[in-house]
């Protein structure tokens, strides 16, 4: 069986608990503040991180909006899962890690709180020397490396990246190593585009609205549409979108647009133009191990730059600060790092 994504399980007590630790709790859309659990114990196989950083996804902003149906995530609920930090404790039976590796983690949902239990597969070793805060958004690379696998890039493609936020502008880090023959992006800010031109793109446009369609923008620059687009966006609706942008014999790799789409599909548009959809997870254990390795690799040999984009750092106990800065799209901010030590 494929390894699913792991709330780390975490029990809340009362204030003056001996044992215990801060958590984030999300009590209804819009409603996080501070709660108290107790510190978990590895058990069998598992290893425990003292967590340092963890960043705000937008998947964590859409389900604070309240964007994401409950068969995903009901409230109260515990977010967060770009991890790094450090283990603090093995469990019997681990093997080949050290109470004090550097470690990013991956799939590990919940993970706004001072610690957390994992697997060893959830986790990679980091050299001693590598910045931690640079460290948490290695979590996405694995998705990242898979869509760019999926998609097929080479010389021959005309690619669109449907948005610049904080996984949009990795996945023009790492689309850019396969060559395409053009890279698009689009975003709302331009702060974000300076830095997709910087990170490799040959063609950005700056949508006035989330509602613009983008072939208004861009269609009499690219009137057939693209051979590969990834919507990088938050809310379902993009698909709509992402359909029209596509060229005859296209493909979509979902990296976003996971949200709730409030307006039909037109699948005919879908069997019309030949389009083929991927969703970016790995299929396999072995390949999500090995896409986490590469991710880590990209980014300590400065192939993918994952701290630049970093533009603020809030402690836990502000948590409610760390997410409306992230949800307010008139700001600068772009990476908001949670510092669950401060």
């Amino acid at each position: 069986m494929t390894t699913q994504m792991q709330m780390s399980e975490l029990k809340l007590v009362p204030n003056g608990h001996p044992n215990a630790q801060n958590v984030a709790v999300l009590h209804k859309p819009f409603e996080i503040s501070i709660a108290r659990a107790e510190i978990p114990e590895p058990g069998e196989g598992e290893v425990r991180v003292k967590i340092k950083w963890v960043g705000v996804c937008g998947s964590d902003v859409e389900v604070y909006r309240g964007a994401r149906r409950p068969e995903f995530l009901s409230t109260p609920t515990r977010l967060g899962h770009e991890v790094a930090g450090r283990i603090d404790k093995l469990g019997p039976n681990v093997q080949g890690l050290r109470a004090g590796d550097k470690v990013t983690c991956r799939y590990v949902w919940g993970a706004f709180a001072e610690y957390l239990v994992c697997k060893p597969f959830n986790l990679h070793v980091l050299r001693e020397d590598f910045p931690l805060d640079e460290a948490s958004l290695i979590e996405i690379l694995p998705g990242v490396i898979h869509a760019a696998e999926l998609a097929q890039i080479d010389q021959t493609k005309n690619v669109l990246v449907m948005g610049q936020g904080v996984s949009g502008l990795v996945i023009t880090q790492v689309f850019r190593l396969y060559s395409p023959g053009s890279l698009v992006v689009t975003d709302l800010k331009d702060r974000n585009l300076q830095l997709a031109t910087k990170y490799g793109a040959t063609h950005t446009y700056k949508i006035p609205s989330r509602d613009t369609p983008t072939m208004d923008i861009i269609g009499s620059d690219f009137a057939d549409g693209f051979h590969v687009v990834v919507p990088c966006l938050l809310e379902g609706d993009g698909m709509l979108d992402a359909i029209d942008c596509s060229a005859l014999c296209g493909r979509i790799v979902m990296y976003g647009c996971l949200g709730i789409c409030n307006r039909p599909i037109d699948f005919y548009a879908v069997h019309r133009k030949r389009l083929e959809i991927y969703s970016t997870e790995p299929r396999r254990d072995v390949d999500m191990y090995r896409f986490f390795q590469q991710g880590v690799q990209m980014v300590s040999d400065g192939l993918v730059n994952t701290g630049e984009m970093i533009t603020h750092k809030v402690p836990l106990s502000n948590i409610a600060q760390a997410f409306a800065l992230r949800n307010d799209e008139t700001n600068d901010a772009i990476h908001v790092l949670v510092d669950c030590e401060a």
